[in-house]
């Protein structure tokens, strides 16, 4: 069934969708995106998404305002009109369409929004009762991984060489301690019991659902450690685990073919999936 898209004001079904050759986003990757959940036909996290897109937009020196209330309405439009009960919204503003330029185009270009659905079978996610296998790669990348922009060539190059060792994803390594997943932020717990994530900078995306389950941790009373790990400490961890929009949390049950908790997945990961999921859904609208 052909889905109902949001593009630049207007909404259209998908094969109506036209964009410009000229759009930067197509040329120079000069875009920025967001991820949105749908739970129960509810967003999750909605503010914090808008936050961060109007933060990585200011990065970028986008002139683009973010109407939060249009944006509200326009998220809600598209999950009725293509009845998501459980999935996510796809957000993507790019600077718009201009003659081929390394500089920036001046501000008369307008900025390209486009905006679509995706339902949680499409995505064929994994199962949290049986965790995820990720490997290592070296994390090469661009050092403003803080701002969530389209540039995610790498990213999927490493997804890419994880399915081909027949792994789920990787972590991705800088300076021998891991940054994140390819797509998520990463967590260990250590043997003793504190949850461990590396801490917010421009070396990771400042992730919604990161910040959304260290806030249920607190409220476990659980010790959080925020600093830098090894691919060495999470393979002798309690507990491995991963948090994004699309998997909320995801128990790593193997690190480069090293199993955590006897390659099961661990008690507090499966916690805290609980918890987050039963909070986000008291403040979903």
């Amino acid at each position: 069934m052909s889905r109902t898209v949001f593009l630049n004001g207007d909404f259209v079904k998908e094969e109506e969708a036209k964009i410009s050759i000229f759009d930067r986003g197509f040329l120079f990757a000069d875009g920025v995106y967001e991820v949105t959940s749908v739970m129960q036909g509810k967003l999750l996290d909605f503010d914090g998404h808008m936050n961060r897109l109007e933060r990585s937009l200011n990065e970028l020196d986008f002139t683009y305002i973010v109407d939060r209330e249009e944006m509200r309405q326009i998220h809600k439009k598209l999950v009725k009109a293509n009845g998501i009960d459980d999935g996510l919204i796809y957000l993507q503003i790019s600077r718009g369409a201009a003659d081929r330029s390394f500089k920036y185009p001046d501000e008369s270009v307008k900025p390209t929004v486009v905006m679509f659905t995706q339902t949680r079978d499409s995505m064929k996610p994994a199962d949290p009762e049986k965790g995820i296998r990720v490997i290592s790669v070296d994390d090469l990348r661009w050092g403003r991984r803080d701002i969530k922009s389209v540039q995610l060539l790498y990213p999927s190059m490493a997804k890419m060489a994880a399915s081909r060792a027949g792994a789920d994803d990787a972590f991705l390594v800088e300076d021998g301690h891991v940054t994140e997943g390819t797509s998520n932020n990463a967590f260990i717990v250590t043997p003793c019991g504190t949850l461990v994530t590396r801490q917010l900078s421009a070396d990771i995306l400042h992730g919604i659902t990161r910040a959304a389950v260290l806030r249920c941790a607190k409220e476990l009373q659980m010790k959080i450690d925020e600093r830098p790990f090894t691919i060495e400490e999470a393979q002798g961890a309690a507990e491995a685990f991963i948090t994004s929009a699309s998997n909320y949390v995801m128990p790593v049950i193997e690190i480069d073919g090293k199993k955590i908790n006897q390659g099961q997945p661990g008690p507090v990961a499966i916690r805290l999936r609980d918890v987050y999921l039963e909070e986000s859904l008291k403040t979903a609208i």
